[in-house]
C-alpha cells in the first residue's frame, strides 16, 4: 500500500523525524477489535497490539489507538502481525463525552480532512442536532460539509436547505439521494488520493447507504427506519477506514442517539456565529442577554432577526460546556491529588 494514499502527509513525516522513531515503521488505524486492531501498512493489512508500556501509561480511552490514527509499529516474525508502539500527534479528532456519568472523552475518529455531516430530509430532521454535530466538527479541526440526504423523501428540500444554510454560516451544503444514487457526484471534490472524510450523523439519516455508493459496491448492511418517527437502527456497529475507488479515505461510523458535548468555548462561538456577532453590540460586555439595558440579542429576538430556537440551543449548549468544565476540573484536581499521594508512599518506602 502507498502511504500517501493512505493519508500519510508532511505533518506526520515530520513527526516521525522529531521522535527519532529509528527501527520502527508506521501505519495506519483501520479497525479497531478490543484489543486488536487492524493496519493499514506498506505491507499490506496487518493484525497489531498494543505494547504492555503505551497500555500502562494509558489514562483513559483517549490514549489508546483509534481508526484514522497513525501508529509507530514493529513487525513481528515473516512480518505478518505488528506491534504499536506510539501513537503520532493526531491532526485532527472527532471526539463526545463517553456515554454515562463518568467524564471521559471517547474518540470517534481522527485525522480526518472533512467531516460529512448527514442528515436525513425525512420527518427525523431536526436543525438543534444539526447544531450539536456542527459544534463537535469544530472542535474537531475538520471541515465540516452537510450532507442532506433523503431529498426524494422531501417536498420542500430548498426550503430545508435554506433553513441550514440559516444555522450553518459558510458551510458547504450537498442535497443528495444516496437511495436513488441522485447527487452524490457533488461529493467528488472532497474524496481526492490521500484525503480523509469522515461520515457522521445519527442512526437512518442513510450513512452506509452513502458508503455503498461511494465504494461502488455493498460494503455495509443498510437497515430500514421505524415508521413514524423516521428514525434507524444501528446497521454500522463500528468505525472502519474504507479506501475508495477514487483514491480517497472513508471512516463510516455508527450512528449516534445521543452525542454528548466535548467541546471548549471557541467551537461553540464558531457554531453561532450570528449570535455572537450580535452579542458584541451589547452595551455591556458581560451581558447575560436576560433584562440588562441595551442588550442587542434580546431586540433580535423582539424584532424577529434572531430564531428563539436556535437562542435556546445556544443557551442549552453554553450549560454543558460550562458543566463539562467544572467537571474536568474537578477530575484533574483528583488525579493530582493521588499523584502525591503515590510519591509520599514512594517516599516513605525509600526511607
Amino acid at each position: 500500500m502507498n502511504l500517501e494514499l493512505l493519508g500519510w502527509s508532511e505533518f506526520f513525516a515530520h513527526n516521525f523525524a522529531r521522535q527519532n522513531w529509528d527501527g520502527y515503521t508506521v501505519g495506519r488505524v483501520a479497525r479497531e477489535h478490543k484489543t486488536t486492531y487492524i493496519l493499514y501498512t506498506e505491507q499490506g493489512e496487518l493484525p497489531a497490539k498494543v505494547t504492555g508500556k503505551l497500555r500502562y501509561q494509558a489514562s483513559g480511552y483517549q490514549d489508546f489507538p483509534a481508526v484514522g490514527d497513525w501508529v509507530a509499529i514493529s513487525l513481528g516474525d515473516g512480518k505478518q502481525k505488528a506491534t504499536i508502539h506510539a501513537i503520532f500527534p493526531r491532526k485532527s479528532k472527532f471526539s463526545r463525552k463517553i456515554a454515562g456519568s463518568k467524564t471521559e472523552q471517547q474518540i470517534i475518529a481522527t485525522n480526518i480532512d472533512t467531516a460529512f455531516l448527514v442528515a436525513g430530509l425525512d420527518g427525523d430532521f431536526n436543525l438543534r442536532r444539526l447544531e450539536r454535530y456542527l459544534l463537535q466538527v469544530w472542535e474537531s479541526g475538520a471541515n465540516p460539509v452537510i450532507v442532506l440526504n433523503k431529498a426524494d423523501l422531501c417536498d420542500d428540500a430548498q426550503g430545508r436547505r435554506q433553513e441550514v444554510e440559516a444555522i450553518a454560516l459558510g458551510v458547504p451544503i450537498v442535497v443528495l439521494s444516496a437511495a436513488k444514487n441522485e447527487g452524490i457526484d457533488s461529493l467528488k471534490p472532497y474524496l481526492k488520493p490521500g484525503q480523509t472524510v469522515a461520515l457522521l450523523g445519527s442512526s437512518g439519516v442513510g450513512k452506509s447507504t452513502l458508503t455503498n455508493q461511494l465504494v461502488g459496491k455493498f460494503v455495509q448492511a443498510v437497515g430500514e427506519v421505524r415508521q413514524g418517527d423516521d428514525r434507524g437502527r444501528h446497521t454500522t456497529t463500528r468505525r472502519k477506514l474504507i479506501l475508495l475507488p477514487s483514491g480517497g479515505l472513508l471512516i463510516d461510523t455508527p450512528g449516534m442517539r445521543e452525542l454528548q458535548i466535548w467541546a471548549g468555548d471557541d467551537s461553540l462561538q464558531d457554531t453561532f456565529a450570528d449570535i455572537n456577532a450580535i452579542a458584541s453590540q451589547c452595551r455591556f460586555r458581560d451581558c447575560q442577554h436576560d433584562e440588562e439595558p441595551g442588550c442587542a440579542v434580546q431586540q433580535a429576538l423582539k424584532d424577529g432577526t434572531l430564531d428563539y430556537q436556535r437562542f435556546l440551543s445556544y443557551q442549552k449548549l453554553q450549560k454543558e460546556l460550562d458543566y463539562l468544565d467544572l467537571k474536568q476540573d474537578q477530575k484533574a484536581s483528583l488525579v493530582q491529588k493521588e499523584k502525591w499521594k503515590k510519591i509520599a508512599k514512594s517516599i516513605r518506602k525509600k526511607q
